[in-house]
Formats: C-alpha cells, structure tokens, sequence
C-alpha cells in the first residue's frame, strides 16, 4: 500500500537536493517546490530566476553577454540508436551554418516503468551533450512529459506506457498521481543535464517546460513542472511551444521565461506537393500583440512533415518536394520577415521510429522529409539551408532589428517598389544602421518570373532606386532574398547597397572575406564602399560579366558618398575575385558555385566553448567542392590548413574533387582527412587568396560488396493454435475494473486490455478458453489495436479471419473493429476445452488530443467478446517477456520486443541456434500457403573498409498489395514494421552500429501472412544507398547476443 503520493515526492526531491547542492556556479537555493505556494511569474518581476549568461531582451537572445540568433534544428537521439553517429548529425547541422539542436527525450523508453529511470546505452544524454561540445552546437532540451498531437509522432505521445495503465488521474494535469508518476524521470533529466548548462561550460542553452498545451487546462499542471526546475540546479530559462498563436502561458499561473509557437504552414499531406499555402503574414503583428518585451521564437517550424499509412499515402521523397529550398527561401525568410531570432525546424533529421516507437498515424520510416535524410545523406535542402546558415552566423547586425515596415503598411513609401508583384518586408538594425530588404513574390506561391526595382533609404537619408546600372531586380517563381544598406565589411568597408545576397562575411586572416551570390539566369548589383586612399587594391573585377562603375555619387542632406557599383550580368557562372585589397576580399559566385562552399569553423586554442562560433572563436575558412566538409583546423604555425570531411564516390561520380580554399594568407598547405592535397593560388579566379587543388577518389570503392540474403533458415512461430500447447505461464486477464477510460463495448466483466497487464506494445496474443458444447457457432470480437492494424484469428488449429485496420493516407481510419468470427462445422471440440487464438498488432498509443489528455490510455486490446451462446472460462494474454516490468533487453528497451513465440524465444537474437530449423527461402513465403506466423532467419557478412560511410538499407521489391506484416530485426533490432497490403513503406534503412560494417550479421523476419491461399512471397534485398569517402570515424556495435536466460 502507498502512502501519501505528495510525502513520496517530497521525500524524493528532498534526497535529491542533498545529492545535487554541489554541483555549479550558478547554482540556485533550492528548496522542495512543494513547501512554497505556486507563484505565476510575470513581466513585472525585477530579475529574471534564470542565470545572466543566458539572457534576452525584446530583440533576441544573448549568451554570456553575447546575442546570436539561435537557429536551430529537430533531433531525436531515440530514432537513431547508435550514439556513435550523433556527433554526425551534428557536425551536418554545423555544416548548414545552424549553431543549435532542438532534442525531445522519449519518457517511454527512459522510465520504462514505476521507478525506473534508465540513461544508459542509447537512452544517456551524456553522448549528446558531449558531442554537441565537440561539434560547437547549443541544445535546447525539450524533456516535457509529453509530446503532444501533431509533434513527435510517438507512442502516447511519449508518456511512458505504464502511466497510461497505472495512473487513475488524468493525464496533464496536476492529479496527484500523475504528479508522483512524472516525477522520478523529471528528476532524472535535471541530474543528467545540470552539470551540462551553459553555467558549467555544457552546451544546453534553454528547457522547454512541456508542449502543445492550454493554460486554461494546464496552468496547474506546468506550475509544479516548473516548481520542481526552479526549484533545482537548473538555472537556464524555460520556454514553452504554444501550437499556433494561442497566448499560452506568457503570463499568468504557469507562465514560462520564453514563449514560443510553431508553425506549418504547409500542413501534413504531401500528396500534392506543388500546390503551396501561401505565407503566414500576421506573425510580427501576433508578436507585438502577445510578448512584445521579448524575442520572437519558433521552437517548431516546418522542416518537412510526417507520412501516414496507406497505399494513398505519398512517402516521404514527396515531403521533401513540397518542402524543399524553394519552400525554405520563401518561407523560412518569412520568419526573418516577421523578425523572428529564434527559429528550429521540425526535423533537421528524423531518423527511424524503430520498435514500438511510433504512434499509429506513423510507418516505420520518420524521414519527415528532412534536410539530413533517413539514412543521414544530405538533401538538396541542406544547399539552401546553408546559404542561409552562413548569412545569419555572418551577420552579427541581423540579430537585433527593429521591424520598419512592409508593402502593406500604409506609407511604407521607403520601400516602395515598382512592380507590385513584388512584396517588401524593411528591417534596420537601430545602432549601425544596417538594412535588411526582404522581398518575395505578393502572392508567395506564384511560380511566375518577376522584375522590379527598389526603392531604400539608407543609413544616412540617401533615397535610392536600385539598381543603378543593371535594368532590375529579379525574383524567380518560389523564391526570396535579402538585399542590403549599409552592411559592414570589416571596419572601414561596406556595401552601400546589393541586390545579390551574401553568403559569408567575415575576417580571414588579415582580410574581411565577403562570398555574394545569385542565380546565373538573373542580374546582380552591389556597390562597395571603401577608402578612397587604399592604395593596395590589386582586382577590381576580372570578368567579362561584371560591369564596373567607379566613382557614383549620392548627395543627400548635405552628405557626399563615392561608390563603386559592380553589375553582375545574367549567365554569369563559376566564381570570381570582384575587388581585392590588403584589408577586404569580395567574390561574386552563381548560386549553383555558391552551394557547394562550406564554411567550416577554426576552433580557439582555449576556453571551455572553443567550437563555438561567436562565443569561442570567429575564425572560419571557406572551402568549396567536397559533398560536406566536417571540421577544420589551422597548425599552430598558420602554415598548415586540416580538413575533415566526406566526398560523394557512388559509382559513376567523377573520380576527382576540386578543392578550393579562402584561407589565411599563412597557408600553404592543405591536408584532406589526414592526406596532402596539393595547393596552388588560382589564376582563373583572379585572387592570389585563393587556392586550388584536387582530392583524387580512393580506389578502395572497389572493395565495397553487398552481399545477396540467402541461406534462409524458417520456423513456425505460432504454436500457440497447436493441440496441447501450455499456456499456464500466460497470465491471466481477470481485471475487472481499469484505469483506461474507455469502458469495455461488451463482454462479462473481464477486462481485456493488454497495458493492464504489462504488455503495450507491438504484438499481443490472446487465448480465450471455452468448454465445448456443441452449440457454439461463432464469436464476436471487438478488437482495438489502433489505425492500420489487424488481428488474426484461429479457433483450435483452424483459421478463421483476420479483421484489418485502415488507413489510406489518413483517411478511411479504422482503428477498432466489430466482427463475428463464424465457426466451421466441426471445428469445435465437444466436451473439451476450446481455444480462440487472437493474434494482435499493436501500433502504438494515441496522443493526446486537445482537452482530451486521456486519449493517450488507449484501449488496446479486445474491447469485446462474446460466445453465440456460452461463456469464456478463462482469458489468457502473453506479450514480451516480462512485461513493461521485467522485459529482457535492457539494452535495446522497453518497446524493441513484442509477444510472438519467436521473439519469446530471442529467435531475433544474434547467436541463436537455428541448425536445426528448415531451410526456405523467404519469397516462399509461409509453407502450404498457409495463414500464420513463421520466423525466417539468416545471416551474411560485411567488410566495409575504413574510412568510408556506406549507408545501406533492407528493401522489399515486391509491389504493395499482399496481405502480410513483417517484424523486420536486424542483429536483435526491430528495425521496420512492413505492412504488405497497406504500405507505403518498402526501404527501411539500418545504420551502421545495428550493423556491424566489419562481421557478421543476423536478420531475422517475423512474417504474419494473414489470409490463406493467396501469393505471399516477399523479396527482401540488401541495397546500397550511396558511398561516401570520409565519415564519421569508429562507429561501435552493441548487440548483445541470444542467451536462453528467462526466454519462455
């Protein structure tokens, strides 16, 4: 019997304070939160409860004095389990130019159940925090207790599964159960992430209270969340994701340091891609109205979008289209437009919803469409991402601007423009003067080609139609840019003014570096500002397609500024030296050129945030021509430049790379993942700063096979409707009464709902005995087992049905069926004990829904049942081994496992024995045609050579439409769940680490053929997805092998 839940928690937290008071130097008093009243914060109070080094004003955010614009990206470390590729994730978010991740943790696998907390093995924050250090990258750790509709697509919407079973108050509330049931694993992220906050040189920036809420029904719910954080060692602001613009928890009881809300504007249906919704255009008037005192944040904007089951569902390469660098320019610009300074799109990466991960609108697959793909290759949108990335990290003056106007502002006359198909957004930074011009087409989802010109105002009241000598500025269909005043090169250069867009600027050495681009089919005009009496200039323009134009004159207010204007024709391509001097370098390049440059960060020689841009260094190179450049260093003798980095040699790509490089003018020499790349300054550009050189393919790509899965081993894995078959170990489902809302629709009182028993995840059996009589001539069986499941059905050895979920791609949901199960004459066994064998899918628990938050107790199980006449004498269920409460895989988890007699028996696992099994290929599909479940299990070897990143995927190449499911694990892992009549999922891509790149390797494929007689033959390949020269590094296994302990 527990005691009181409050004097447990305040037990607990008690404890916890004394174990933790040592820790930080900017720890704060803590007490227990629960002997202090809940006290709403509001704007009024003199001094934030948060640390000064992290900061914010009503402009952005500042650390340790310092402001940045925080841009950001979606990083679940849960849907990559190999904690040995999160360094690379993050090294290709740096590479975008992004300083920050934004990390969900999975409560469901980390606090499998009543207390238990379990940070170990791919569930420990401390990899993360650590490679995020390495990488230079801020995190911004968003632990909630849940993830809320439309968010993470996981599983109850992340609560642990047991919570939803054991806890009779409601979910999201403060219901002093759920209270004590949360409290364990909030403990836990704050013991692992205090000593990792920016006060004790740790890379986590802010925490997000919870998500997706309303105040209304969740202000006494946050208020204890945040109690217990401001109440502990944790010192950083916390910050909340309203879904829409909703006013949530900016003041009042709840109320949180940062607010913010997300935005998808797109929606969530990729089946028409190139049919857009135009941009929001009220957020920077919602902002003004809702928390104008601080900045504008985005904790979630559209980076792609989640797919749904079903043979209409689009997949995934359609969300990355409908979201694609067209999608970022115009509308990610939208959010500068709005003056947004904090932004993180969701996902940067969505790696795999592995297990029983997923919630039930979601396949295997969480590509999402990201900018880093599934199997971590760059997309298209990492080009466009980039270019954006590098601007904003070049661009200190962005990160405070006031909002001046825009086309639809009455008098906005400064930045009146002379097509009215072109739209206007003016920001200036109040201190240096410096005009950011952001156009787009008026109507944002026009494809059509539009020129104008532009009317500024600069700095000093000059008033300008640009551009002077080119005939217009031109935008593109789908496409928007940021034009320019007054932005500083260096300390005594500028550009007055440019319609070409800015990649980098920054100092390189003894020069301010300035990279301008724009596409090759339209015209570009800038016009430099710089000393009259430097006598060092050695390059004004070398290109034929470069106009220049010396000495314009622009007399206002009695002012007299000189300027030289570069005009860059339309067709121009490569890149080119447009104006070199001692002190300044300005290179002009295509956009195409301009996307294949990184800008990689020279790490400080000290301090504890020395991979930190603007925090710990401001020194970059620029290097162009490698697939992606990691990392850089510069030899502590400035003579020696070391890059790391990936090239792309998939077969049929040319052999060689061209480097080139904008380094210090020290260097002379340039090393390419440990190996010399000759280097010589490049005449066809027209600097001497620039260097040029080539990086030779490796002829190890010879080496690299995949091997053919053959060999097949099989073996019947559903004994269960087997004569004699003991299922005295089952237990037994006798509950009569639930902590599950959803009451029973009909029955005799017995509860059938697997979580009541520990099993809530993946597959469940269920046994329902009867003493035979004769009479009985069906059963009615409501099952629920969420959107696109099923159930199949056998009396005795005989199969009756199976009873199909749906989805078609959203729509036509079924996710519980009615069905009577009819009995074949003589089927039933007179006199004896009968069995109706019920084999389910689970897909997962409901999120929560609005108000709704005990959606998430979902019914799984058999919500029904019925003898024509008769009774049931007793119901048995048997999912994983162990239940939630003592499952067998501590190191894969909670959710890896579901209840089929081959998985009981770790028949998934490396290492089992299964010489003595048949031998059948999986195309043969199960023996006799027969419905049922077989487990087919082989094995192959890999010998990928060091050095490379060979992303490799399973691939079933049978068309959609054959009615089976497979359990897909790869050395132990359930890595898919393929549904054959449904889909839309076919590839399922497994990261090195589940495999093993050196060694041998076990698939085992749980095949669940649902109806009889029918052709079910799927064709299981393993495909390579691309080979890349370079990679990560030493990538670990841990997949621990079969042992016979507790298998049953």
């Amino acid at each position: 019997m527990r005691g009181s839940p409050w004097l447990t928690i305040s037990s607990v937290f008690t404890i916890f304070l004394s174990l933790f008071a040592p820790f930080g130097c900017a720890s704060k008093a803590v007490t227990n939160p629960f002997n202090d009243p809940i006290l709403a914060r509001s704007e009024s109070l003199l001094s934030p409860r948060f640390t000064d080094q992290v900061s914010f004003d009503n402009f952005s955010l500042s650390l340790q004095g310092q402001r940045i614009f925080l841009h950001s990206g979606e990083f679940h470390t849960y849907r990559l389990p190999v904690p040995d590729l999160w360094l690379d994730i993050l090294e290709k978010v740096k590479a975008a130019g992004l300083n920050g991740v934004s990390v969900y943790t999975l409560m469901a696998v980390i606090n499998p159940s009543r207390g238990v907390v379990d940070f170990n093995d791919w569930r420990a924050l401390q990899p993360l925090y650590d490679a995020a250090k390495e990488a230079g990258i801020w995190i911004t750790l968003r632990p909630g207790t849940h993830f809320a509709y439309i968010n993470a697509e996981s599983t109850a919407g992340g609560i642990a599964h047991w919570i939803t079973t054991e806890v009779a108050g409601q979910l999201r509330t403060n219901a002093s159960d759920y209270t004590d049931a949360w409290m364990d694993y909030i403990l836990g992220i704050i013991n692992q992430t205090a000593p990792n906050q920016i006060t004790e040189g740790g890379p986590v920036i802010l925490l997000q209270v919870d998500n997706e809420y309303n105040q209304a029904e969740g202000a006494g719910y946050f208020a204890e969340l945040e109690s217990v954080y401001d109440n502990s060692t944790i010192v950083i602001p916390l910050t909340y994701n309203d879904p829409g613009e909703g006013d949530n928890f900016i003041n009042g009881t709840g109320a949180v340091d940062l607010y913010g809300l997300d935005s998808y504007p797109q929606g969530f249906d990729c089946s028409n891609p190139q049919n857009w919704n135009p941009v929001t255009t009220n957020y920077h008037s919602y902002h003004e109205s809702a928390n104008p005192s601080q900045p504008f944040y985005f904790p979630e904007f559209q980076g792609g979008s989640f797919d749904a089951w079903g043979p209409g569902a689009p997949g995934y390469a359609q969300c990355e289209i409908l979201t694609g660098p067209d999608f970022q320019s115009v509308f990610n610009r939208q959010l500068w437009a709005s003056n947004a300074k904090l932004t993180s799109f969701y996902m940067i990466f969505g790696g795999t919803s592995w297990g029983g991960i997923p919630f039930p609108g979601v396949y295997t697959s969480y590509d999402y469409g990201s900018t880093i793909s599934e199997n971590r290759g760059l997309t298209d949108k990492h080009m466009e991402l980039k270019l954006q990335g590098i601007f904003l990290r070049s661009t200190p003056d962005f990160y405070k601007t006031n909002w001046i106007g825009d086309s639809s502002t009455a008098g906005f006359t400064a930045g009146s423009v002379t097509n009215s198909a072109a739209f206007v957004t003016f920001l200036q930074n109040p201190d240096s003067g410096a005009g950011f011009w952001i156009v787009r087409q008026s109507d944002s989802t026009s494809t059509a080609t539009t020129d104008f010109k532009l009317n500024v105002t600069t700095a000093a009241g000059d008033k300008l139609q640009v551009p002077l000598v080119a005939s217009n500025i031109t935008l593109s269909g789908r496409e928007s840019k940021v034009l320019l005043t007054d932005y500083a090169l260096g300390s005594d250069s500028s550009l007055f003014y440019s319609t070409a867009q800015v990649f980098f600027s920054g100092t390189i050495g003894t020069k301010h570096v300035a990279l301008l681009y724009g596409p090759s089919a339209q015209e570009h005009e800038f016009a430099l500002a710089v000393p009259s009496d430097d006598a060092s200039v050695t390059t004004i323009a070398n290109s034929s397609s470069i106009i220049v134009t010396s000495g314009i004159t622009v007399g206002l207010l009695g002012s007299n500024q000189s300027f030289t204007v570069f005009s860059v024709s339309s067709g121009f391509s490569g890149l080119a030296s447009v104006f070199e001097s001692d002190s300044l370098l300005v290179l002009f390049a295509d956009s195409t050129t301009a996307k294949t440059f990184f800008s990689p960060v020279i790490p400080a020689s000290t301090g504890d945030f020395v991979n930190y841009w603007g925090i710990g260094t401001n020194d970059s190179v620029l290097v162009g021509g490698p697939y992606l450049v990691r990392s850089a260093n510069i030899s502590s003798d400035g003579t020696t430049l070391a890059l790391r980095g990936d090239l792309n040699v998939t077969s049929g790509l040319p052999t060689s790379t061209t480097l080139t490089v904008i380094a210090p003018a020290s260097v002379t020499s340039v090393i390419w993942n440990g190996e010399n790349v000759a280097v010589s300054p490049s005449s066809a550009n027209g600097s001497s700063s620039i260097l040029v050189g080539s990086i030779l393919a490796s002829t190890d790509t010879q080496n690299i096979t995949i091997p053919v899965l053959s060999g097949w081993k099989f073996n019947n894995s559903l004994p269960e409707i087997l004569s004699g078959f003991d299922d005295s170990s089952w237990t037994v489902a006798n509950h009569t009464t639930t902590n599950i809302p959803f009451p029973m629709n009909y029955g005799d009182g017995r509860i059938t709902y697997g979580c009541d028993y520990g099993f809530c995840e993946n597959i469940v059996l269920w046994r329902g005995h009867f003493n035979g009589t004769g009479a009985e001539t069906s059963a009615n069986l409501s099952i629920n087992g969420g959107v696109a499941f099923a159930a199949s059905v056998w009396l005795n050895d005989i199969f009756l049905n199976t009873s199909f979920g749906n989805s078609t791609n959203d729509a036509n949901v079924i996710d519980e069926t009615d069905q009577k199960f009819v009995f074949p004459e003589g089927a039933v066994l007179v006199g004896a004990d009968n069995v109706l064998t019920v084999v389910q899918d689970n897909m997962g628990l409901d999120e929560t829904s609005g108000s709704d938050t005990d959606a998430s107790k979902s019914p799984r199980g058999i919500r029904g049942y019925a003898l024509n006449t008769g009774n049931f004498t007793e119901w048995k269920v048997q999912g994983k081994v162990g239940g939630y409460t003592g499952y067998l895989d501590k190191v894969r988890g909670v959710l890896n496992e579901g209840g089929l007699f081959g998985e009981r028996q770790g028949w998934h696992l490396p290492g089992f024995d299964t010489s003595s099994w048949e031998a059948r290929d999986l195309s043969e599909g199960l023996p006799d045609s027969q419905a049922g479940v077989g487990f087919f299990v082989t094995t192959f070897e890999l010998a990928i050579p060091g050095g490379f990143d060979v992303p490799l995927s399973f691939t079933f190449e049978e068309p959609l439409g054959q009615p089976y499911r497979v359990y897909l694990f790869v050395n132990g892992w359930m890595m898919g769940k393929r549904v054959g009549n449904l889909g839309p999922q076919s590839k399922f891509p497994v990261h090195e680490g589940i495999l093993d790149y050196n060694g041998t390797n076990t698939v085992a494929v749980a095949l669940w053929a649902m109806e009889p007689n029918v052709t079910i033959a799927p064709q299981l390949e393993l495909t390579l997805d691309g080979i890349f020269r370079g990679g990560i590094g030493q990538v670990s296994t841990n997949n621990p092998a079969w042992s016979p302990e507790g298998r049953v």
